[in-house]
């Protein structure tokens, strides 16, 4: 491969922001998959990741399309997501169990749960390197540059109208997107530097303190508290964890939670008791990306209730890592059920998908 800008390279990253930002900037749809470099060179293709490890092998299908409908050489930035069965939203639980050892596996989920390339920014193309130009002729020559792409490889919609980027904001979640970036118009392509901004979603809710992980630097300290909901059918369902604790209230936590600490016998989560397809941290000891890593937990009495943020919903579960807001002695456990989480009005990924600005 020899292309104006070879492999491995750092994706440029953005910062979060409270709000959309004033200025010249152009926006884009924040889009929840796993952020790729795709680099082509004539035969040669390799799909590249956010800590520069290749993912090539674990999409075939892009693979084929980046040699179908990108530029015989070019170094393309974007994202790779997978939509659902009726291609109405993203299924990022269906694109992380696209990484897989067996390549037979791999094939397999290429064909069934195919991946999507989102194209947002260029690096290079033919012999020249773009990334010390400015964003907003990056982003014309990449226009050019995909106009005939269209089937697996798309130009993410953008926008310089801020008032249309905030009608996105809150549209496009509909269809399981992540939120709004937002790029300076004349801001050059700087590798690993959070140059860019990111607005993302931000609700609360009432979880229910179900257990703990210790923390990797001591047994007598928190690394997470394991956070539950209560559904309809009264069982007390896994939801996610909060874990972004100074160290020093890792240590407090630790003892406040001692007495609240029993046995999987009598846990809403017991091991011995779980059915088929049932998810709960019990059910998953190891993580799938790291066999080396322990999830096993702590169980604690459902108890204590805890206000936590958190950005949008993957299915029955928070997408990301919640946020610590405050302990609410003054609700009920029973009390902390789905009904109270906001859903998003629904909204058609293709009709995103067929866009390309505003």
């Amino acid at each position: 491969m020899d292309l104006p800008v070879n492999p491995p390279v750092a994706p440029m990253l953005a910062k979060p922001v409270d709000a959309i930002p004033a200025g010249d900037y152009v926006f884009e749809p924040k889009w929840d998959g796993f952020r790729s470099i795709i680099f082509r060179d004539g035969d040669e293709v390799e799909i590249g990741s956010r800590n520069e490890r290749p993912m090539t092998r674990y999409f075939p299908e892009l693979v084929a399309a980046a040699k179908a409908e990108l530029p015989e050489r070019c170094v393309i930035d974007g994202e790779i997501v997978v939509p659902d069965g009726e291609g109405k939203r993203l299924d990022f639980e269906a694109l992380q169990l696209r990484i897989h050892p067996a390549a037979s596996r791999v094939e397999l989920l290429s064909t069934q749960t195919p991946g999507h390339f989102m194209a947002f920014d260029l690096l290079a193309l033919g012999d020249t390197d773009y990334m010390e130009r400015p964003f907003a002729e990056r982003r014309a020559t990449l226009e050019q540059a995909l106009a005939g792409a269209g089937t697996s490889i798309h130009l993410t919609q953008t926008t310089t109208d801020r008032q249309v980027a905030t009608g996105w904001f809150s549209q496009f979640e509909g269809a399981g997107l992540d939120g709004l970036i937002a790029k300076p118009a004349d801001g050059i392509y700087e590798p690993d530097k959070r140059v860019m901004k990111k607005v993302k979603h931000e609700r609360t809710a009432d979880c229910v303190v179900a257990g703990y992980r210790v923390h990797k630097s001591g047994e007598d300290r928190i690394g997470s508290l394991l956070l539950g909901l209560y559904r309809d059918d009264g069982k007390l369902a896994s939801v996610g964890v909060i874990g972004a604790f100074p160290m020093e209230k890792r240590i407090e936590l630790f003892a406040e939670m001692q007495p609240l600490v029993t046995t999987f016998d009598q846990h809403p989560w017991n091991w011995a008791e779980q059915q088929p397809a049932q998810r709960t941290p019990r059910a998953a000891m190891f993580s799938r990306w790291n066999a080396d890593k322990d999830l096993s937990f702590i169980p604690l009495r459902p108890e204590r209730v805890v206000e936590v943020r958190y950005d949008h919903m993957e299915g029955p579960r928070f997408r990301h890592t919640a946020q610590f807001v405050r302990w609410r002695p003054d609700r009920e456990p029973r009390s902390c059920t789905y009904a109270q989480l906001e859903e998003p009005v629904s909204y058609n990924l293709a009709e995103i998908l067929r866009g390309r600005r505003g």
